[in-house]
């Protein structure tokens, strides 16, 4: 998606250990009309998947998805990194290793938001080592939902989580999908 591509050019800057921080319009503050083209893209790939709702995990997650739901008429679940007090016990759980922030979150999904009555489009504001995505696929799968897709906003393609999701037989869509970040700077795949 060449819009994201140039924002990503325009305001994303590459940070030691292959760190791409886009804080300007997704991981921090977000930008409403990007995020609603991201929404109309994702919704233009999967319009034809039976997808009944999307999964996230927060909190990045949540804008991009919000905007697919949004434009697919279903509902999005997202993963809650802690526990709230309110949540009652019947919860699907899974650990997920950031290696960004190196530590290891426990999300988890109320169980009454997921069924095997559904068909779950998971959604990530990042893919690299694709940790989240395996988190997500673990609680989907507790639940007995099928998966019809995993789509990312950004995909490190070289970081293996890309390869990771294809490997087990899931579709996979990225709006832009970073080759490296070579002399310091975001090299997308196919660029020349």
């Amino acid at each position: 998606m060449k819009l994201l591509e140039d924002r990503i050019k325009q305001d994303g800057q590459v940070l030691p250990g292959d760190v791409l921080k886009i804080n300007s319009f997704l991981n921090h503050q977000v930008d409403p009309e990007l995020m609603m083209a991201v929404g109309k893209e994702f919704a233009r790939l999967f319009k034809d998947a039976g997808i009944t709702k999307i999964l996230t995990c927060e909190a990045s997650g949540i804008a991009p998805s919000i905007m697919v739901a949004y434009e697919l008429k279903v509902p999005m679940v997202f993963a809650r990194k802690k526990k709230p007090s309110t949540l009652n016990d019947a919860v699907y759980w899974a650990d997920v290793f950031s290696y960004t922030k190196k530590v290891t979150n426990k999300i988890c999904v109320e169980e009454k938001f997921l069924s095997k009555d559904d068909t779950l489009l998971i959604l990530d504001d990042f893919i690299a080592h694709g940790e989240a995505v395996k988190g997500m696929v673990n609680i989907a799968n507790q639940a007995g939902c099928k998966i019809a897709g995993i789509g990312a906003v950004v995909a490190k393609t070289f970081q293996g989580g890309s390869d990771w999701i294809k490997d087990h037989g899931y579709r996979f869509e990225a709006l832009a999908n970073i080759d490296s970040f070579k002399d310091g700077r975001v090299h997308f795949l196919g660029e020349e």
